[in-house]
């Protein structure tokens, strides 16, 4: 199996059965955009420990879109306005992307080196369900790379309130760097609004694609997303989805090398007889312990190997064929701490 040398992390909060112009997506001046700090470490046996400055932020596809220079808002509830975004072009020309309220509007907290994510926040406007944030390296302006051949990564959960049906995930996708602002000019919003996601399903609710907005055949699939045309593919690595009853690990490969756009159903994988011959492995190959027959393994309580009503270390190893960063992948191990 290979792996991309480089993907981007992301973290969600989200219902297991669950973002050449003259124009430009343009990015909101309302709200400031400050990324919530979450610092990180890179570690070697040789150098020790060392703490990077990362921070993280919030999906395009949660933020206020609203008319440029005004408060007229382009998308409301599962609709494009039907004057602003008449057209991709002019959608992308006439709308921007607002700062984020993260706690406020959305429930994502730091505190030190710690990210929380609530489910559910009621705002004065209604309730925000779920979120999706991405870390951002130390620039403040690119997300953060990560080179997974011969490499672990570890990260510390608490999914003591995570019941059955919801999911907690942690995951790596092969976004752009920048978000995508390089190589679509008219995506002037960049990784700093949170643009540029992809992933192995090849979501169509993905408002900007390619810097383009997605309304070409829009419609709704519930009261607050749709699916356009479009889909935006890329490989996936899942490392986490869990609740406190259940977790599964699983790699989703993809025919191509980073984001791609998708048009037809054939391409992207949708639609009635299609799903296996898109561009991505929708399925991916996945492990779950109490699947693979470990009923005692993974639970609430001290008779489960790793008791979830507490904060445990999760650890994943990216074993290569030679044991270098050059090599082929091997293995994908899961240890626990």
């Amino acid at each position: 199996m290979k792996l991309s040398t480089s993907m981007t992390a992301l973290v969600s909060a989200a219902l297991a059965t669950q973002t050449l112009f003259v124009s430009a997506q343009q990015a909101g001046t309302s709200t400031a955009e400050v990324h919530p700090s979450l610092p990180s470490q890179q570690c070697s046996k040789a150098g020790g420990c060392v703490k990077e400055a990362t921070s993280v932020v919030l999906d395009a596809n949660w933020r206020w879109l609203h008319q440029v220079g005004d408060y007229k808002s382009c998308y409301n509830g599962n609709q494009w306005d039907a004057t602003l975004c008449s057209t991709p072009e002019a959608c992308t020309k006439n709308c921007a992307l607002e700062g984020a309220e993260y706690q406020g509007t959305y429930g994502i907290t730091t505190s030190a080196d710690e990210l929380q994510l609530k489910l559910v926040t009621q705002t004065p406007y209604g309730a925000n369900v779920g979120s999706r944030v991405y870390l951002m390296d130390a620039s403040a302006s690119e997300y953060k790379q990560f080179k997974l051949l011969n490499q672990e990564f570890t990260v510390d959960v608490d999914v003591s309130q995570l019941p059955c049906g919801l999911n907690g995930a942690l995951y790596f996708v092969q976004m752009d760097a920048d978000g995508g602002s390089e190589r679509f000019p008219t995506n002037k919003a960049g990784a700093n609004y949170g643009t540029g996601y992809c992933d192995a399903q090849c979501p169509h609710d993905i408002k900007f694609i390619n810097g383009e907005a997605n309304t070409l055949g829009w419609s709704d699939t519930s009261q607050s997303s749709g699916n356009g045309k479009y889909g935006a593919c890329c490989a996936e690595m899942d490392i986490w989805e869990a609740n406190s009853m259940s977790n599964a690990f699983t790699s989703h490969p993809c025919t191509v090398d980073g984001q791609q756009r998708c048009s037809s159903p054939e391409e992207c994988g949708s639609g009635d007889g299609n799903r296996y011959k898109g561009v991505c492995d929708k399925d991916g190959c996945d492990f779950n312990p109490f699947r693979m027959g470990n009923e005692t393994f993974y639970g609430p309580g001290a008779q489960f190997s790793i008791d979830t009503t507490r904060k445990f270390t999760v650890i994943t190893q990216f074993l290569t064929s030679d044991n270098t960063a050059t090599g082929e992948l091997v293995e994908i191990r899961r240890l626990f701490k």
